[in-house]
């Protein structure tokens, strides 16, 4: 069990301690995706953004099935990172003016948080590994693996359609 007000001093620690941080993360995450798929304009992006949603869900589960194995008490921990980034996402949503605009910015902020969330993931496997905590290993690693199918869904939906739309407006004279 790991406190908040602990020293971390094995890498088994620092798992768990970032193993709390992305599960806030996530979370966070689940909380805001909703009202980000309900301003998306393009069908294919909602349908995309659903999809992590319910992935999001999923790693929710995984991360609480992993604390329960690993006997550690919840904490409360927010991620800093991750409201940075919903922050920023909030912030960038609000001033944009054009619906195909606001779905490129959208797109673009969740594979910010897409990125973030594989690098994060993939330590995490990485940790585990080094410890042989190879159950605990697979779980982070098919999670980064989800991470990057959405990163290349999102990549392809941007090259084909969302970014395309958002450069081919024209600005009408005011």
């Amino acid at each position: 069990m790991i406190e908040t007000n602990h020293t971390i001093s094995t890498l088994h620690n620092l798992l768990d301690y970032d193993a709390h941080k992305f599960t806030s993360a996530e979370i966070e995450l689940k909380n805001s995706l909703p009202g980000w798929i309900n301003q998306a304009s393009s069908l294919k992006l909602k349908t995309v953004l659903q999809k992590y949603l319910d992935m999001v869900l999923q790693h929710v589960d995984k991360m609480e099935r992993f604390f329960v194995e690993e006997n550690i008490t919840s904490l409360c921990l927010t991620n800093r990172i991750m409201r940075a980034f919903i922050e920023e996402t909030d912030e960038k949503l609000a001033r944009c003016g054009d619906t195909e605009v606001k779905d490129a910015c959208l797109l673009a902020c969740i594979q910010v948080i897409n990125h973030f969330k594989i690098s994060t993931y993939g330590t995490a496997a990485a940790f585990a590994n080094a410890l042989g905590m190879d159950k605990q290993a697979a779980v982070f690693h098919t999670i980064e693996i989800n991470e990057k199918q959405i990163d290349d869904r999102l990549s392809q939906l941007a090259n084909y359609e969302i970014n395309t739309l958002a450069k081919t407006l024209i600005a009408m004279p005011g």
